[in-house]
This record gives structure tokens, C-alpha cells and sequence, in this order.
């Protein structure tokens, strides 16, 4: 596990890079008014819409920003967005799941599609991967002002089904209870800083060449930068060594 959650901290620290911000927070305000049109555009009566505030905020979305999102859901314009899923396999056999909010699914799925096929993969059908995932729920808290064991004693009262806490705590529980673990939580250490539904890996495909490594990142970091998607998710384990040259510090 430790080389993908490397790999996934390489790709945050790519995201946060001033060249492609805005596509961050237009990433955030889409599902924003997306949420809250999928139900009332109160936070305190919609969980889909109260968890993409929070984590909007984590990423410092500016409030006016959250507000006009909402206040889009109002109009016709949001009616159009659908949520779908793409699969397929990268670079060195690394299972690859795609999220995205689309209001054209003939533009979207093509150039996932040259995008896999750009970068040595294969575009595959919907479940052609994703039984090698757990769809879990996810909500991590810094370390510091609490400690493992009071994390431990808090998450396993709210539900949850598991904790580590290495470089943050981060708490996995069903991803149909998110909503009832993250408010426990939240009324005994404060709001979490990210609350997400992921797709965990079951099965890991190690990745030892740097070739293929570095042919993998580009194909998550250029569906990363696609308007349309929202996560990207692997089950790569790439060696420290190999991580290393694909970042040198």
C-alpha cells in the first residue's frame, strides 16, 4: 500500500500547482451545483452537497465561489451533468478508474479513450475493473491535537470500519454511512479536512520499471487535467526508488 499512497501524494502535490488551479476549483464548484441540484440546496438537509463544501474548503475555494455554485443549481444549466464511470488498464497493467461529471458523454469518453490509448493503456468496459476496488467512504483528520487511540475509540463508536494513522489519521467506513461516521466525528474533533467516497484497491499491480511508471503518471496526470473528470483513482505500488526519480525533490 505504500507505494500507491506515495504515488497518490506525488499526484496532489502535481494538483496544487498554480498552472491548473482553476481547473481544480472548477472541478469542486461543478460538483457543487451538481449536488445541490440533485437535492435541496441546503447543506444541513443534502450530504452530498454538505461534503462537497467540505472538502471545497480544504482545497480553499473561496466562499463566493461556494455560493454562486449553489446558487447555479438554480438554473437549467445543471440539469444536463450526469455522473459516469470509465475503466481500463494503464501502463503496466494498472487498473485505472475514472469519475466525471459530464453534460456530453460523445465528448467525454473519447478522449479518455485517446488518452489510454496515448499513454500504452486500454479503455475497457464499466466493471471491467472495479471489482478489483472497494467503494468505501473516507475522512482524514491532520495529526498533531489528536491521537491514534482516541481516533481509534471515536471511529470504531461512529462505525467505522477502519483507521491508520501514518502522516494523517484517515478513517475508511461504508461509503453508505459516510454521512453518519463524518458528522460523529466531526462533533468530537471538528470538521474533518477531506470527507470523500474513494475507490480502494483490493489488489495491488506493482509497477517496477521506470518507463512504465513514468508513462502511468502522465496518463493520470493528463485525465487529471480533463474538465469533465473529477477523481482518478489506480491501484499502482510503485517502488520508493522509482517514485524518487518521478520526483525529484
Amino acid at each position: 500500500m505504500a507505494g500507491h499512497s506515495q504515488f497518490k501524494n506525488i499526484m496532489h502535490r502535481k494538483g496544487r500547482q498554480d498552472k491548473i488551479r482553476s481547473k481544480i476549483f472548477s472541478k469542486l464548484s461543478r460538483e457543487i451545483t451538481v449536488a445541490a441540484k440533485a437535492g435541496l440546496p441546503d447543506p444541513d438537509a443534502n450530504s452530498r452537497l454538505r461534503l462537497a463544501i467540505q472538502n471545497a474548503r480544504a482545497e480553499n475555494l473561496p466562499k463566493d465561489n461556494i455560493e454562486r455554485a449553489i446558487k447555479k443549481a438554480s438554473g437549467g444549466d445543471a440539469d444536463s451533468y450526469e455522473a459516469v464511470r470509465y475503466e481500463g488498464y494503464g501502463p503496466g497493467g494498472v487498473a485505472v478508474i475514472i469519475e466525471a461529471l459530464t453534460d456530453n458523454r460523445a465528448r467525454t469518453a473519447p478522449v479518455v479513450r485517446s488518452l489510454f490509448a496515448k499513454y500504452a493503456g486500454n479503455m475497457g468496459e464499466t466493471g471491467s475493473v472495479s471489482f478489483m476496488f472497494a467503494k468505501v467512504g473516507e475522512i482524514t483528520y491532520p495529526l498533531g491535537k489528536i491521537s491514534a487511540d482516541a481516533m481509534m475509540e471515536a471511529a470504531i463508536e461512529a462505525g467505522a470500519d477502519d483507521v491508520t494513522s501514518e502522516g494523517a489519521h484517515t478513517v475508511t467506513c461504508a461509503f453508505e454511512s459516510i454521512g453518519e461516521v463524518s458528522s460523529a466525528l466531526a462533533a468530537k474533533f471538528g470538521d474533518a479536512e477531506t470527507v470523500k467516497i474513494v475507490w480502494k484497491p483490493n489488489v495491488m499491480a506493482p509497477v517496477g520499471e521506470f518507463e512504465k511508471a513514468e508513462s502511468l503518471m502522465k496518463l493520470v496526470d493528463a485525465l487529471d487535467e480533463d474538465d469533465d473528470v473529477q477523481n482518478v483513482f489506480t491501484n499502482a505500488d510503485i517502488p520508493d526508488d522509482i517514485l524518487a526519480k518521478l520526483n525529484p525533490e
